[in-house]
């Protein structure tokens, strides 16, 4: 699979969005919304909520930075974005099940069930505007 490939101006845009997003999440996890980030980190996982906000901020910004900055492994950092979307949707699952509000705006269950449906649109986001999802597509043909 191609770890480059040539997207619109619209996809940079998006990608450029998604990584400047990502950045300032991860900034926010170390600073300011530390706490509220707590609340997403489910109670059965056996580590410090503290540690998995932390860790999680420092990847965040990692991967926008990378999104950002390094072109020729732009595919493989799509698809590792999208991959770090999953790993941390059951977070916001146990989030929505346990009714934890966070951020002043997920504070009823209707918030919290609408940003559910929202993680799918950020794999989308990922693969769509890196050119991951074109990578994949033009791999099997």
């Amino acid at each position: 699979m191609e770890n480059v490939i040539q997207t619109s101006l619209t996809q940079k845009i998006f990608r450029i969005v998604l990584a400047v997003f990502m950045i300032y999440a991860g900034f926010s996890h170390l600073t300011f919304n530390r706490v509220d980030f707590q609340a997403q980190v489910p109670d059965w996982l056996p580590m410090s909520k503290d540690l998995v906000v932390i860790l999680s901020g420092i990847v965040e910004m990692a991967l926008g930075l990378a999104l950002l900055f390094w072109k020729n492994q732009r595919v493989n950092i799509g698809w590792t974005l999208a991959i770090f979307f999953i790993l941390v949707f059951p977070g916001n699952v146990a989030q929505y099940l346990d009714g934890k509000d966070a951020f002043g705006a997920l504070n009823s269950d209707r918030a919290r069930l609408i940003r559910l449906f929202f993680q799918p649109v950020l794999i989308a986001w990922a693969l769509w505007s890196s050119g991951a999802w074109t990578a994949w597509r033009n791999a099997k043909k």
